[in-house]
């Protein structure tokens, strides 16, 4: 069920009447109930994969909780837990690349490979429940959490609806002792809440899927195109993933947040950045920290030599780009932002030396909005990888976008733009959204902008919803599209 549909519209304010309606006792049916329906309305099949990890990880937290087992014993039950639960997402989601791989392997050298691709869709979401039941059980081995031993509240844990398919990923100290606590209805809460949804609506289809139509119909077919228009789909993709996943991020956080429960915030205005190390502070911060947290720290974090923890660093990122997508050219975007990461440590003290020489630092205010630039341009380079449908692409995409920018011929002019599949009205609809959601963020500095609105005259509070409102209704692009992070 997407977020964006008219039965989301009807299943969201449902439920949300009947969990204040009912008994505290009976809510956590309701809500494991409506989630069911909810990633049911995808594929319903798929809903028994979902159940095989929830049941492996809920024994073996059991089995972990057990007092006076041997450490031998626990390592050993996590380690079948984790590859367990990592085999059935590896069975889903990256069986046909290896043995795509394989075939290519073995062609080249001239041998017979007779396994055949698996004819499966991936699952909705696996990737994210997966990571989520995986941090109950590394959890609960550190000791850091208690064995749950209500089935049916972990599995509302694994499964709440809100963040099942896209997140945020959450931990079980955060979310698992919520669902015992009684949530009264709360109007200012709820209102906030609401407020949060509203603007995420905003961003997903008002600027997101305004954006899709011009970033599919240029990396749909990007050798018809050089110059301005495949930097111009590039820069409108950095802001379609962005509102595509924040305005989830957004949706999910507020609709727990009506209820009374409290989810961890996933996006903290990336694109203002000054560094690629702070763009990752910002972006997808429940999966940055999760990598942090159960794949670099244990690798060695920076502990130890410095090739070591740069090493380390590496790998995280690889993984993180692999953990995207069965494809090179997710493990390509993964490599390349550790890359990023590594470079900017040996040159750390080269870039202060040219700052001190050019005496930018004199400047703050430009000095600031070169590093955001900078870290910005990077970033764009690194989604082309991530966008793009293949390494070719990507690699055409990269040494064709300064081609013939003055030049006629092929759509390369800025007149030519009105050919990607915006026409003038929607392409300033789409630049205004971008310079509005941006103007919002500078002024979320420091305090969020609907709290902000709270101390606002009632008249002056209702016109900025009524507006954000008809903004919708007016300039949403209501097309169902999909989210972007769905698919992984």
């Amino acid at each position: 069920m997407l977020f964006n549909s008219i039965q989301f519209l009807i299943f969201f304010p449902v439920v949300t009447a009947l969990f204040f309606a009912l008994p505290h006792r009976y809510r956590w049916q309701l809500l494991l109930a409506a989630s069911c329906l909810f990633y049911m309305a995808f594929i319903p099949a798929y809903i028994l994969i979902l159940a095989v990890t929830i049941v492996i990880d809920f024994f073996a937290g059991l089995w972990l909780g057990r007092p006076g087992l041997s450490q031998g014993k626990r390592r050993v039950i996590l380690v079948v837990s984790v590859v367990s639960t990592c085999l059935v997402l590896f069975i889903f989601k990256y069986f046909n690349f290896f043995n795509t791989n394989f075939y290519s392997l073995a062609n080249f050298l001239g041998w017979n490979y007779p396994i055949g691709a698996l004819k499966i869709i991936l699952p909705i979401g696996l990737s994210f429940h997966t990571f989520q039941s995986l941090s109950y059980v590394v959890e609960v081995y550190r000791g850091h959490q208690p064995a749950e031993r209500h089935f049916g509240i972990y599995a509302l844990y694994v499964m709440f609806y809100p963040q099942l398919v896209a997140g945020p990923i959450e931990r079980p100290q955060n979310l698992l002792h919520q669902f015992y606590e009684k949530h009264i209805f709360d109007c200012r809460r709820v209102t906030d809440g609401l407020k949060l949804m509203l603007w995420g609506m905003f961003k997903k289809v008002v600027i997101a899927d305004r954006l899709a139509i011009a970033v599919n119909q240029v990396y749909g077919a990007p050798q018809e195109y050089i110059g301005w228009p495949l930097i111009v789909a590039t820069i409108f993709f950095a802001f379609q993933i962005y509102c595509d996943f924040s305005g989830y991020s957004d949706i999910a956080i507020g609709a727990a947040q009506v209820m009374g429960f409290r989810l961890m915030d996933n996006f903290n205005r990336p694109y203002f950045a000054k560094s690629i190390a702070e763009f990752w502070k910002r972006w997808h911060i429940s999966l940055s920290t999760w990598f942090r947290d159960y794949l670099y720290i244990p690798l060695g974090g920076n502990r130890g030599k410095t090739w070591r923890w740069q090493y380390n660093l590496f790998i995280t990122f690889l993984i993180s780009g692999f953990w995207h997508g069965a494809s090179w050219t997710y493990v390509i975007w993964g490599a390349l932002n550790g890359f990023y990461l590594i470079f900017s440590l040996w040159t750390h003290h080269l870039r202060q030396r040219v700052v001190e020489v050019l005496q930018i630092h004199q400047w703050p205010a430009l000095h600031k909005c070169l590093r955001v630039g900078l870290t910005f341009a990077l970033v764009c380079i690194a989604w082309v990888f991530f966008r793009a449908s293949s390494l070719a692409d990507a690699g055409y995409i990269l040494t064709h976008a300064f081609q013939g920018l003055h030049e006629g011929g092929k759509p390369t002019g800025l007149y030519r733009l009105l050919h990607m599949g915006l026409d003038r009205y929607n392409l300033a609809v789409a630049i205004l959204s971008i310079a509005f959601m941006e103007s919002v963020h500078l002024l979320q500095r420091h305090r969020r902008i609907r709290h902000m609105l709270a101390e606002k005259p009632l008249w002056l509070r209702w016109s900025v919803y009524y507006a954000l409102i008809f903004g919708i209704l007016f300039f949403g692009v209501f097309e169902r599209q999909q989210f972007i992070y769905f698919q992984f």
